[in-house]
């Protein structure tokens, strides 16, 4: 993975949120996701609605990114009222050639994951150093049910080849459940099964490897942006 400073990382992340934006017009329902380089794409759809008179609405994937939305007069939807989104925006902690992700850095995996099964195309906004030829590096986090909770740890651990990790004693997501962080490695060569397999245990609410379905990547490098588009992008 390469290395890059906090100053150079910053400037990527603030590239990549923006130009995400050229993909949303007016009329559009977007889902909003969460992390520190989405912020700048709330900022800029904030900025366009306020001078150029854009005109959308959205669904967040965390009650920060609703707060921050909110702040920047973007129109808030709920589930009631939309039943599919056109698009969604969102981070990732990793992706590969295939554009299989790792997201829930940010601990908002479970309702990212709604949010991008109920879009109609998912571009993920990152800066040169999530690239990763094989997932894994960055810890897998996944959300469990509290009931039981210890005895789901030992059933990822019996998978997982590295250690596997509560998210802090007090740490809970929105939906009032905690977080294991497996280290993998990056050894991680077939996400799909592996989702697959981590899923299937009881207890496992979500998994943070979203496989098959990124369509577009918006990488930030410092030469400049460039788009990765899977071959079967839907945008």
């Amino acid at each position: 993975m390469s290395t890059f400073t906090s100053e150079e990382k910053e400037a990527m992340k603030a590239e990549a949120g923006i130009a995400a934006c050229a993909f949303v017009s007016s009329g559009m329902q977007i889902g909003i996701g969460t992390g520190s380089t989405v912020k700048y794409t709330i900022l800029e759809l904030g900025r366009r609605i306020r001078e150029e008179g854009l005109e959308i609405s959205g669904i967040p994937t965390s009650d920060a990114t609703e707060k921050l939305s909110i702040e920047q007069g973007i129109p808030m939807l709920d589930w009631e009222n939309c039943n599919h989104l056109d698009l969604v925006i969102d981070g990732a902690d990793e992706f590969d050639p295939n554009l299989h992700l790792i997201k829930g850095g940010g601990g908002a995996l479970l309702r990212e994951k709604i949010v991008a099964e109920s879009s109609g195309g998912m571009i993920v906004v990152a800066d040169a150093s999530k690239r990763v030829d094989v997932l894994g590096a960055f810890a897998l986090p996944i959300e469990v049910n509290p009931y039981g909770w210890e005895q789901t740890k030992r059933r990822i651990e019996s998978i997982c080849p590295g250690p596997v990790e509560l998210r802090g004693p007090d740490y809970l997501t929105d939906n009032g459940n905690p977080i294991l962080d497996a280290h993998f490695g990056p050894s991680i060569s077939d996400p799909v099964q592996m989702e697959a397999d981590l899923r299937a245990i009881a207890g496992v609410v979500e998994v943070g490897l979203f496989t098959n379905t990124a369509d577009v990547v918006v990488l930030a490098a410092p030469g400049g942006c460039e788009l990765i588009r899977k071959p079967t992008a839907r945008l």
